[in-house]
C-alpha cells in the first residue's frame, strides 16, 4: 500500500469527515493526521474488505470517539474555544437561535438520518463518498439526506425540537 497516495487521496474527504464529528477546524485536523499515522501505524489491519475511504473514516470515527471520552475527564476545557467570536448584532442573534434550533432538533434525530445530514451539509461530502460510508448505494445517501431534510423542516415549521 502505497501511504503517500492513500494521504494524497483522501486527506481532504478525511478532514471534511471530522469536522463533520468535531465542528471544529483544528481538531478536525488533529484527528485526519492522527488518523493516517494509524492507518501507517497499523496497515496489517487493513484486509481490502471495504473502500480505503471507509477503513479510514472509520479510523476517524474512533480517534473522535476516543477524544471525547479523554475530554469528559478533562474539566479544563472551555466551549468557549470551539465558538467563533462574532459581532452581537440582532441579525447575528437571530441566525444562531435558529441554528440552534436546527442542531437541537438534528440532536434528536434519529439515525442513519442524522449522520447523513451531517456529512453532507457540515463534512461536505458527497453523495457517493456518504454512500460508500455506510457500504450503501448513492440512491439511499441521496434518499435518506433529504428525508433528514424533511424531517429537520417539518420540526421546525411545528417548534419541535
Amino acid at each position: 500500500m502505497d501511504y503517500e497516495k492513500l494521504y494524497n487521496s483522501y486527506y481532504m474527504q478525511v478532514y471534511s469527515y471530522a469536522v463533520s464529528l468535531c465542528k471544529n477546524r483544528v481538531h478536525a485536523e488533529e484527528i485526519a493526521q492522527n488518523t493516517f499515522y494509524k492507518a501507517v501505524m497499523s496497515k496489517a489491519e487493513f484486509r481490502g474488505r471495504s473502500d480505503e475511504l471507509t477503513w479510514l473514516c472509520s479510523i476517524a470515527k474512533n480517534i473522535y470517539l476516543d477524544e471525547l471520552r479523554k475530554r469528559k475527564n478533562m474539566s479544563d476545557l472551555s466551549e468557549s474555544e470551539d465558538l467563533p467570536a462574532r459581532e452581537n448584532t440582532e441579525k447575528t442573534v437571530e441566525d444562531s437561535d435558529t441554528a440552534f434550533r436546527v442542531h437541537l432538533i438534528l440532536h434528536g434525530l434519529e439515525e442513519p438520518y442524522k449522520e447523513v445530514f451531517q456529512l453532507r451539509v457540515f463534512g461536505e461530502l458527497a453523495f457517493s463518498q456518504i454512500a460508500a460510508i455506510f457500504g450503501k448505494t448513492e440512491s439511499w445517501a441521496r434518499v435518506t439526506y433529504h428525508r433528514a431534510k424533511l424531517k429537520i423542516q417539518e420540526r421546525m415549521d411545528d417548534g419541535n425540537e
